[in-house]
């Protein structure tokens, strides 16, 4: 038994075959026994996920003192991944815990239910101490899609999750606001000998800052190979209820007279909402850490005060920003529904 009534409560329902709420440092997840084919059948029902859109492993980090242990890391990783390449043993003792994702081709063993029928499985060490925590006792991986319906804003708090499933006897661990706020970076290291590594899905840590570790630089392909499928690469996701706009300079505005609007403003003139019966204005400075946490709460939040529109300032083209820019690209695409 752990000191913890609320871990010892989850570790029973894991063994039962249940799913339970997680919290990590980038968004909450439903988590459940990845080994598990029946417990993860109840996270695709729940979400309305389509079974070939694959879910993410997590796993526990080896003890502190072997943290920066190649073979500690090739230890965890090989009841989940074969042909384990150095590269990914390099990321994991520069990064985990931490908010990336690393693609590997998949151990025999792993079912195809976690790997949307793929011979890829995604791995991540969360850096939330609940998970940690969770994971070390529990001994074994979870798979943890973030924990809310399908292409809809993930929750960045436990709260969220109760929401976002009323009708469930869901149970969730509080473990405060998530510290990131959007979701991991996933990189395919599948072929990285033939095509190094490959960035599937922007996150918080750059593929700049992933390319040092490995001394490397970015280039560019001419190689058309197909990528794996993996968590958050729809085009249209990550959206809420009411219509989101991202707002450039030459952005065509709708007609916004009698109509409530949420503005979030990093700069851009203000003037064309003047017309607007109701407006609410955020102004956010230009730290992206700080935005990437309050993005998905605002969002959220917006969504429960039936505005008419939500717009954002479209943020800069920098490498900092780009997981910000992609999740909001996709929440426009797919909001209004």
């Amino acid at each position: 038994m752990s000191q913890s009534p609320e871990i010892d409560h989850a570790l029973a329902l894991l063994r039962a075959g249940q799913v339970i709420g997680l919290p990590t440092e980038t968004v909450y997840g439903l988590a459940a026994d990845a080994s598990d084919e029946a417990a993860i059948k109840k996270i695709y029902e729940l979400k309305g996920r389509p079974a070939d859109h694959p879910l993410i492993v997590h796993i526990a980090p080896p003890s502190l003192k072997d943290k920066d242990s190649e073979e500690a890391w090739s230890l965890a990783l090989q009841p989940w991944a074969r042909d384990i390449p150095e590269e990914a043993l390099v990321l994991a003792k520069t990064f985990w815990p931490g908010p990336l994702t690393m693609v590997l081709t998949k151990a025999k063993q792993v079912s195809p239910l976690v790997t949307g029928g793929q011979d890829t499985v995604a791995i991540r060490c969360p850096n939330h101490p609940v998970a940690i925590d969770l994971l070390k006792q529990w001994g074994k991986g979870l798979v943890a899609p973030s924990a809310n319906r399908f292409g809809k804003v993930s929750p960045t708090c436990a709260q969220d999750v109760l929401d976002e499933f009323p009708r469930q006897d869901l149970f969730v661990i509080d473990g405060g606001a998530c510290q990131v706020g959007i979701e991991s970076t996933i990189i395919d290291l599948t072929r990285v000998e033939q095509l190094g590594p490959r960035l599937l899905r922007p996150g918080m840590l750059t593929e700049d800052t992933i390319l040092q570790a490995l001394s490397l630089v970015a280039k560019e392909s001419d190689d058309s190979s197909p990528v794996p499928r993996v968590s958050g690469s729809l085009s249209a996701h990550y959206a809420p209820k009411t219509p989101l706009i991202l707002r450039g300079r030459n952005t065509v505005l709708p007609d916004l007279n009698h109509k409530k609007v949420a503005y979030v403003s990093l700069g851009l003139d203000p003037q064309p909402f003047a017309q607007a019966s109701e407006l609410t204005l955020l102004e956010w400075g230009l730290n992206p850490a700080k935005y990437a946490q309050q993005l998905y709460r605002v969002l959220r939040d917006f969504d429960k005060e039936n505005y008419d529109y939500i717009i954002f300032d479209e943020p800069p083209h920098a490498q900092e920003w780009l997981a910000i820019l992609d999740r909001l690209k996709r929440a426009a695409r797919g909001s209004g529904h």
